[in-house]
């Protein structure tokens, strides 16, 4: 793909998404509002469907990296399976008409009313993150007279080079279970009676960039398989090495999904093992951007804000991560200015960027993040009570569909009691 995506770019001095005018849409839903390419998130899927082919593989699209249900429902069409880490996330997938057989079930903290919900719903399959959470699994599927299959997550103490926040494959992060105390439960494993081990699971991290963390993973989780078969375990069959795929959100260079695969294959043949892999980011982060208007722009000594309708409630990262996203201006003009583009919010960390050169500005004017597709609207939230933004996808067509509409103010207290 192109430095930002493809479906995004400037046409007769206007920004467009797949060829349709980003102010246009402004315009018809209003903003904050995030705009999607439905062809953008094939084209991402399709690409790594068709770099695995060869091997036995399950791609299961990270649902918390874009939750919206047109956007499940799209990714089911395509033959996605679901990535999901909650009793919600599980609903959505379902009611996006994905099969309960192409879901898997991730997350360190699941109640017993979730597990039962996705017991009854017959996933395919848990990630365990812990052995207590794997008694309970084995106590709830006694309780339905079942037997659950299940993944162990495996913590393979490899480094993903990337943001300490979203690093998830040291000794020293909260997901998964060592190699070693994993054979120091071959015992317990195997007293399991409503409880099947099928397969062994890691995530290393995300916005990884180098392939090498990947493969390194990939050969101890093998290498921990080949030894659970040894010790009698003999149908772990699946071994699933996550996400965290990077993409470009300023200068990065990701690497070739082809080469990835290449290496990944390399060592999935032989063993007879079936793939899974669980990308988020990868396919929906350049697939998306949120468009915000100038309210103000305002000067304050040496410093030039343009104040925004948008806020850190609707776009969280660069608050939470100081994560860098490119700001445009979506009609284009000559000069240029350095600017810190902020939000209404009553925080001094609401800003979507700072000290950036954009092209010249004014009150008025529609500014677009770029690479909004993942952990944008799947992490907004109402704080100062402000409604949570619409959502539109530009179909393969050119049709401008609106997969969410805007909060009303009703909606803000309709769950409240008085």
């Amino acid at each position: 793909m192109k430095k930002h995506g493809e479906y995004f770019n400037f046409d007769g001095g206007q920004l467009r998404c797949d060829g349709v005018p980003v102010a246009r849409l402004a315009g018809e839903f209003g903003t904050p509002l995030y705009v999607y390419t439905e062809r953008g998130f094939s084209r991402r899927f399709t690409e790594l469907s068709d770099a695995l082919s060869g091997v036995e593989n399950l791609i299961c699209y990270s649902v918390k990296s874009n939750s919206n249900l047109s956007i499940l429902r799209l990714m089911n069409g395509l033959g996605s399976g679901m990535d999901v880490v909650s009793g919600g996330e599980l609903y959505r997938a379902l009611r996006a008409s994905v099969p309960a057989s192409r879901i898997v079930f991730a997350g360190v903290g699941k109640t017993d009313e979730e597990i039962l919900y996705a017991i009854d719903s017959s996933i395919l399959m848990f990630n365990c993150e812990s052995f207590p959470e794997i008694q309970a699994i084995e106590r709830l599927s006694a309780a339905r007279d079942r037997c659950t299959d299940i993944a162990i997550r495996v913590n393979p103490d490899v480094d993903a080079n990337t943001h300490h926040y979203i690093t998830t494959g040291k000794k020293e992060n909260k997901f998964g279970i060592s190699i070693e105390d994993l054979r120091d439960h071959y015992d317990f494993l195997g007293e399991l009676k409503n409880t099947k081990l099928k397969g062994i699971h890691c995530h290393i991290g995300s916005q990884i960039l180098e392939v090498e963390p990947f493969i390194a993973a990939l050969d101890r989780v093998i290498a921990v398989i080949a030894e659970l078969r040894e010790n009698g375990f003999r149908e772990v069959e699946y071994v699933n090495l996550g996400g965290g795929m990077g993409i470009r959100y300023k200068d990065e260079e990701p690497f070739s999904v082809e080469k990835w695969a290449e290496l990944v294959k390399a060592r999935i043949k032989p063993t007879g093992l079936r793939l899974i892999v669980e990308p988020g980011r990868y396919i929906s982060g350049n697939n998306g951007i949120l468009l915000v208007r100038v309210l103000y722009k305002k000067k304050s000594g040496s410093k030039t804000f343009l104040i925004t309708d948008g806020g850190m409630n609707d776009l969280i990262r660069p608050s939470l991560y100081d994560a860098y996203q490119r700001i445009v201006n979506c009609e284009h003009r000559d000069g240029v200015e350095t600017v810190d583009v902020v939000g209404p919010i009553c925080e001094s960390g609401d800003f979507f960027g700072k000290d950036r050169e954009i092209s010249t500005t004014e009150e008025g004017d529609l500014l677009a993040v770029m690479s909004s597709g993942a952990y944008g609207m799947a992490m907004a939230s109402r704080y100062n009570s402000r409604r949570m933004p619409a959502e539109v996808m530009v179909t393969g067509s050119g049709e401008a569909m609106l997969v969410r509409r805007r909060d009303t103010l009703d909606e803000l207290v309709s769950s409240e009691l008085l």
